[in-house]
């Protein structure tokens, strides 16, 4: 039974690999329309239906939405009675080296010291994991997070004092955005963490962009965050690609962790408008959902 369900596993996770960088996640495609209808920059309503009309390209040829694909990164929810766990990571290695001739996905991952690139996209650390450990459960859940270049660039993470707090953590957050720019591919989506320490900030920054654009946080305070830093970031008129309009940002996601006394660790993470990612759920008994993307369960059958 193991080794069928390691099959599946690997399977589903090329499908889920070929969906994350081919197919649009539906709230992002929604959001895309609604900034072009709502729209009044010439310039900004053209770059918006190039982007849809790139999109539809992409999902009718099931070709990759942009020529970056990303460093691939899985965010694995494991549950505690779940069979197969400590092949897991093997078997998300050997799926992204498939993928990658498969779909075909760029070769992105490059040797830091040595300067020479996989061909794969597999290499030290990377595919990178994300561990969650769910007691009581018996599912896999695995969002993969082909993570752009460009969207990363600009990317930062800063420890402040304290006594400069929120205040100047959205202050952060907004320069960021401005000098970004057009850098990484608006509209975006942003991501920002608050609190821990500096890497924790990053952490739950990068895992913000995997909620739907629109959905806001469950958490009041933060929820009112998020339409603030929206607001502002939007008013910025960088506009996608650069061109100006009503849109920099789809969304802004916000989460925290509880901080140091001595420390105010902030973080903002960006992802372009073309925000791949994809999400599905494996049961002990093989069978397998996609949860974002639900066509993949026409094509898995």
């Amino acid at each position: 039974m193991s080794e069928n369900l390691e099959s599946v596993i690997e399977k589903a996770s090329i499908l889920l690999l070929k969906g994350a960088t081919t197919i649009i996640p539906p709230d992002v495609k929604e959001a895309l329309i609604k900034a072009r209808d709502g729209e009044t920059n010439p310039l900004a309503i053209a770059q918006l239906n190039a982007i849809l009309e790139n999109c539809k390209l992409a999902e009718r040829e099931s070709k990759p939405i942009c020529q970056d694909t990303g460093l691939i990164i899985f965010y694995v929810s494991l549950g505690e009675n779940f069979p197969v766990k400590g092949r897991l990571k093997d078997i998300l290695r050997r799926a992204t080296v498939k993928a990658t001739s498969e779909i075909p996905l760029r070769p992105n991952a490059v040797d830091v010291m040595m300067h020479k690139n996989s061909g794969d996209n597999t290499g030290r650390y990377i595919p990178w994991i994300e561990w969650e450990l769910v007691p009581g459960s018996d599912e896999l859940t695995v969002t993969a997070f082909p993570k752009g270049g460009g969207s990363e660039a600009p990317c930062i993470a800063k420890v402040l004092s304290p006594s400069q707090g929120l205040k100047y953590a959205k202050k952060l957050v907004v320069d960021t955005v401005a000098e970004a720019g057009a850098k990484p591919c608006p509209p975006v989506s942003i991501g920002v963490g608050l609190g821990g320490t500096i890497d924790v900030a990053m952490k739950i920054a990068k895992k913000a962009l995997l909620r739907p654009v629109g959905v806001r946080s469950n958490i009041e305070v933060l929820a009112n965050l998020e339409l603030e830093l929206l607001d502002l970031v939007n008013s910025l008129g960088i506009g996608p690609h650069g061109v100006g309009g009503k849109t920099t940002a789809l969304t802004v996601n916000v989460d925290y962790a509880h901080r140091h006394p001595a420390s105010y660790a902030v973080a903002v993470a960006f992802n372009c408008w073309a925000a791949r990612r994809s999400k599905m759920k494996i049961y002990p008994d093989g069978s397998v959902e996609f949860v974002t993307h639900k066509i993949l369960n026409e094509w898995w059958r």
